[in-house]
């Protein structure tokens, strides 16, 4: 069986492929899985995923209600005529997220009457009903990438006020469904030994049932260009800047008192949201001379930003894996990262490794960067060395089709 070349779909209800860890999964994996010599198609919902002309992409049509070019529009009758769209609208109108459950009706209603073309169905953790009642006749594998009742605890915790708690609850009310059901599901990957864990405890679900894959880094892209001097003083990091799960708040709380002892600057890939929480953060700390938001940026200038950076700094409170401290580290980039979640897995010794929110050590290991540059160039090429053995998509790709293999015998 684990020769055999398989017929695989993956579903992904948001495939956004250059930002977020699901685009990214998504993107890498079926590629990969496509190298191999397998058969690969990709059900997606808006945004859609940038893949090889040689995987075919269906797209799944919605409403889209949270396209940055028409942020929360108003539908048309027509539209609305449609019981998943009218879930759809009703749903955002009450502040919920909707799309791992329209989604995965919509996947079922288009597989339902095509189960012989796949070998195996591959969801990548919308975890909806309909994903269920796929899994009722086709062979059904699905990745959860860490549990998302942690951003639901993290996000009511860091809640300004009541109302703020109440949305958030009322945005995460997904889970209830996700947690329902993949406790059914026979099989579950996920990207580390700590997400397996959490999940385990989290959903109430059996050990057995995980398969640990780590994600790969994609080498071909994120590389070192050695002909660039690094600024010492100079920190980069990726960062989603308006989630509290992201931890940027204590950094930015660093570079306000690392400033007064060094030329520091902050380069961070993403943006805040228009008057957002950390936005006003850096107005409110006067910030805006050493912190510059990027946006998002063109591999060329990625590698540039990297290439250029003193290091690299990950200050999550949590990760399921962590891909940016693999890209960081496969440009050869001194790393501080915290212990949040299954960073340190990722890690290694590779890197130096934080509590989890401590604005303190934060400040000491940056300045330990900064004034000891020779052990910093040491760190670099550690991690480039550990991410070219450890985390590679071909690796990643081959022990997913372990996992096939393994379903689809005690199927038979």
């Amino acid at each position: 069986m684990k020769n055999k070349r398989y017929r695989i779909c993956i579903l992904s209800y948001r495939s956004n492929p250059h930002c977020g860890g699901q685009g990214v999964y998504l993107r890498h994996l079926a590629s990969a899985l496509k190298d191999l010599g397998h058969y690969v198609d990709v059900i997606s919902g808006p945004p859609y995923p940038d893949l090889p002309q040689n995987i075919r992409l269906i797209r799944l049509n919605s409403l889209d209600l949270y396209n940055p070019d028409d942020l929360f529009r108003t539908p048309q009758t027509q539209e609305l005529r449609s019981l998943i769209n009218l879930y759809e609208w009703l749903s955002v109108c009450t502040m919920g997220f909707p799309e791992p459950v329209s989604f995965g009706f919509r996947a079922y209603t288009y597989l339902r009457n095509k189960r012989q073309q796949y070998d195996i169905i591959h969801d990548n953790q919308s975890l909806s009903y309909g994903i269920l009642g796929i899994s009722r006749h086709t062979p059904l594998v699905a990745t959860i990438h860490h549990p998302m009742t942690v951003d639901r605890r993290i996000a009511i915790q860091t809640a300004p006020n009541f109302l703020r708690k109440i949305q958030a609850i009322r945005w995460y009310s997904f889970i209830g469904m996700q947690i329902r059901v993949a406790k059914q599901l026979k099989r579950i990957i996920t990207v580390s030994k700590c997400a397996a864990e959490d999940i385990h405890q989290e959903f109430s679900i059996p050990m057995n049932r995980f398969a640990v894959v780590p994600n790969g880094i994609d080498i071909q892209s994120f590389k070192p260009l050695p002909e660039i001097k690094r600024e010492p003083c100079r920190i980069l990091t990726t960062n989603s800047a308006d989630m509290p799960l992201k931890g940027l708040r204590y950094l930015l709380d660093a570079i306000d008192v690392l400033r007064h002892q060094y030329p520091v600057h902050l380069y961070v890939v993403g943006h805040p949201k228009p008057d957002g929480v950390i936005e006003k953060y850096v107005i409110q700390k006067q910030l805006q001379a050493c912190v510059h938001f990027l946006g998002r940026i063109d591999q060329q200038t990625y590698n540039m930003q990297y290439a250029r950076a003193g290091m690299a700094v990950v200050p999550s409170l949590y990760e399921g894996f962590g891909l940016p401290a693999g890209e960081a580290m496969a440009c050869a980039v001194p790393l501080i990262s915290t212990r949040g979640g299954a960073l340190p897995e990722v890690v290694g010794d590779a890197g130096i490794l934080v509590k989890p929110g401590s604005t303190k050590e934060l400040i000491e290991k940056i300045r330990y960067v900064i004034d000891h540059p020779k052990i910093a160039e040491k760190m670099g090429h550690k991690g480039f060395n550990r991410v070219h053995q450890e985390f590679t998509w071909k690796k990643a790709a081959e022990r997913v089709i372990e996992v096939y293999a393994d379903l689809l015998e005690k199927e038979k």
